[in-house]
């Protein structure tokens, strides 16, 4: 036993190091990543903590501040670079792994430590090496925090139930402030659905009542939440009604929603989060429907504890209730299932446990190890291959290596990419075809030093080619270099690019930004 405990604590750090390790590797690739990077970048740029701001005077209505806060605070800490904004979300997923295990832990209906340790350690290993649970172990994104709220409520209620002590009931509701500062109020449907249809199918209402502080957890919540909802709407009126209404309602009623101010709708037949679930849950989601239909085919019973207070019920509930909830929205995203993932993680566990014997021992490691292995050569590849993402790392850290020119002097004609924004620190400018061809008819007006053209733009490509200089190419943009209209002097071969690009913005105190190399 001991040497499956050593053997399963070895898995499980080597599943979350080499997702750290991930974190540092890989540049920020549009659009997500970049995009709330560059938020909380400015957030700790200009020490405004209230209001997310989306750019220099437009805010960021999309979102709370919960995630934004951690990696602003993290770029304080350790510089603005790739792995500080990636730290936050791996620590909240390290956080969500530990509730894992407590869960399944505390589950277990055998009353020997090592055993439930062993049930709780699968637990926090399927989680961990599940395909969406470990991508999102370490990617600046808002789901690891609403996943960490969803978990700690439900984790705080299941423990409560199975006698843990007065803290979880606490838990409780420091699970719905996470939520509700990180995403917002979904984070009610995700937990309250699960909780209530528990209560009503097992009668148990005096019970729920009984194991949590309703009155004075209720009353931390708001205490907690309301002064930035508040605070928020004060700042930048219309708040509140884009979020609640356009962001909770409109999104996932209307297939295609137009009103979104930050990005473009995901239009998808209704049901497709079925597949995402399975997709997110893969490989262990699979070995668990296939544990459960062996445990039926064999009418193996649930263990008496489990059946008498519903917890087994709980759990399938809050597994599915995100699937469920989203079933009926068109607008949705993969990334949309990891809450069930947790709860997934431990049914999986209970099944492998009566389902499978030693001689599936190394089968199951070997599964624990699909994930990450599949990830680190990927990302392996994508290190040595980076143009193959669509980041303007290389092409930012080019320009900004030019001599005596600065990054405020590249545009990018169009609208400025968020990674490029990202890693200029905020300096890089857009421009439009309008404004760019009247500098360029007019000899009164000096053309932008630098200009980022799209690929897919033939014709600005073929015009600045016969007056301008080709200093760099990815795979989205080609950078030009004008001087007065003439063709630069400088050359591509004389720009030369180190591990790392420090960028000095006039009046900023930011840190250097790590190029990932």
């Amino acid at each position: 036993m001991t040497r499956t405990i050593n053997t399963l604590w070895g898995l499980l750090a080597a599943a979350l190091a080499i997702r750290l390790g991930l974190s540092a590797l890989l540049p920020l690739a549009d659009t997500t990543e970049p995009r709330y990077a560059e938020i909380a970048r400015i957030m700790a740029e200009t020490g405004d903590w209230i209001t997310p701001w989306f750019d220099h005077g437009v805010p960021f209505w999309g979102k709370p501040p919960l995630s934004f806060w951690a990696q602003a605070l993290s770029f304080k800490l350790f510089g603005v670079s790739e792995f500080a904004g990636r730290l936050p979300s791996w620590l909240a997923n390290v956080l969500t792994v530990a509730l894992v295990f407590a869960m399944r832990f505390h589950l277990h209906a055998n009353t020997d430590r090592q055993q439930a340790t062993v049930s709780g350690l699968w637990a926090a290993l399927i989680y961990a090496t599940t395909a969406l649970g470990f991508l999102s172990g370490g990617t600046i994104m808002t789901d690891s925090y609403l996943a960490l709220g969803t978990t700690l409520t439900l984790a705080s209620l299941l423990i409560r139930l199975r006698g843990g002590s007065d803290w979880w009931g606490w838990g409780f509701f420091i699970g719905l402030v996470i939520g509700l500062l990180a995403k917002g109020p979904l984070v009610l449907v995700l937990t309250g659905v699960p909780v209530f249809c528990w209560a009503v199918i097992t009668r148990q209402w005096r019970n729920l009542w009984r194991c949590l502080p309703w009155l004075s957890g209720t009353a931390l919540t708001l205490l907690l939440v309301l002064p930035w909802y508040l605070l928020a709407e004060l700042k930048t009126p219309g708040f509140l009604d884009y979020f609640i209404v356009g962001e909770h309602f409109k999104r996932f009623i209307i297939s295609g929603w137009q009103g979104d101010l930050y990005g473009n709708a995901h239009q998808f037949t209704r049901g497709t989060i079925w597949l995402y679930l399975a997709v997110a849950s893969f490989p262990w989601g699979l070995i668990a429907v296939t544990g459960w239909g062996i445990r039926r085919w064999r009418s193996t019973p649930v263990p008496a504890r489990a059946a008498s207070d519903g917890t087994t019920m709980l759990l399938t509930v809050s597994a599915l209730t995100p699937a469920i909830f989203f079933t009926f929205s068109g607008n949705i995203l993969w990334t949309y299932t990891l809450p069930s993932l947790p709860f997934i993680a431990v049914l999986a566990a209970g099944v492998f446990s009566q389902a499978a014997g030693y001689r599936w021992q190394r089968a199951s490691y070997a599964c624990a190890l699909l994930i990450p292995l599949a990830a680190s050569s990927g990302a392996g590849w994508l290190a040595i291959h980076p143009e193959q993402l669509k980041t303007e790392r290389d092409l930012v850290g080019r320009a900004s290596a030019l001599p005596e020119l600065s990054p405020d002097q590249l545009h990018y004609l169009g609208e400025a990419p968020f990674s490029a924004r990202f890693y200029s620190q905020g300096l890089v400018q857009s421009l439009s075809t309008d404004e760019l061809q009247s500098r360029l008819a007019d000899a009164q007006l000096p053309p932008p030093a630098l200009v980022a053209v799209s690929n897919n733009d033939k014709a600005w490509l073929d015009r600045l080619r016969k007056t301008a200089t080709v200093l760099d190419q990815n795979r989205r943009y080609t950078l030009f270099h004008l001087s007065d209209g003439k063709p630069a002097a400088i050359t591509a071969k004389s720009i030369t690019i180190g591990s790392a690009v420090t960028i000095s913005r006039p009046g900023a105190t930011t840190g250097a930004t790590s190029d990932g190399t």
